[in-house]
């Protein structure tokens, strides 16, 4: 596909997974730019649930069909598409697929956030990541599940892991000091934050959760206490 054919694709984690926004331009020019940045990426989406947002683009039930088998093909499930054609839509459903987002609860926390603040995007993973899998993104990243010996993160911002943190980790990849990563049982790898490279975390005899993180040049682990972080 030449480059002056190519259409502009825009992710960004959400709970659900990603939404994935396309630009206008021929359909055929839309699906193929959907696809060559998923190969390029192939690591980042594998395994991934999308919701693609087409804008105006009238979709029948075969376009949404035939994407969905070849976004397969490439291990990515389809599970949304939000359109502001109707047709696009119906046939969306007709498809048993989603049409809307699910709108975050009211909750005076999350109204007391500037939400404009850098690095509030996140990436949320509901799997075991094994040998092989790679996740980047500039956000942070959240896996549920463990991360095995060889599989890989990196991201610009924090690292939380609800299970066994096994393999590499790079928190505040782009130079943030103040990023940290915390898992319910930490023994990786590798593991550093910005610059900093972890000299000793092993495992230990009675895991507990714990959180690294940079103190006086270095990066330290300690029991993971919600509350007195929170401080």
């Amino acid at each position: 596909m030449t480059e002056e054919n190519l259409v502009k694709v825009q992710i960004k984690g959400i709970r659900e997974g990603l939404h994935v926004s396309v630009g206008d331009g021929p359909w055929e020019n839309v699906e193929a730019s959907l696809l060559n940045h998923i190969q390029q990426k192939e690591s980042f989406f594998k395994g991934a649930r999308i919701a693609l947002e087409v804008g105006s683009h009238i979709l029948h039930a075969a376009e949404l069909g035939a994407l969905r088998d070849k976004l397969s093909d490439h291990g990515v499930s389809l599970w949304a598409v939000i359109s502001d054609s109707p047709t696009t839509e119906r046939s969306a459903q007709n498809m048993g697929l989603a049409t809307r987002l699910s709108s975050p609860k009211p909750d005076r926390v999350v109204k007391a956030l500037d939400t404009s603040l850098a690095g509030d995007s996140a990436v949320m993973v509901r799997r075991t990541l094994r040998s092989g899998f790679r996740i980047e993104t500039e956000g942070h990243v959240v896996v549920i599940g463990d991360v095995n010996p060889g599989a890989q993160i990196i991201a610009g911002g924090n690292i939380v892991v609800w299970g066994r943190l096994r393999g590499m980790v790079h928190a505040g990849c782009a130079g943030d000091a103040q990023a940290m990563i915390c898992a319910l049982e930490m023994s990786p790898t590798h593991l550093r934050i910005a610059d900093v490279i972890a000299a000793n975390v092993k495992k230990k005899k009675n895991p507990q959760p714990e959180v690294a993180y940079i103190s006086d040049g270095q990066v330290v682990a300690e029991n993971w206490n919600v509350k007195e972080r929170g401080k």
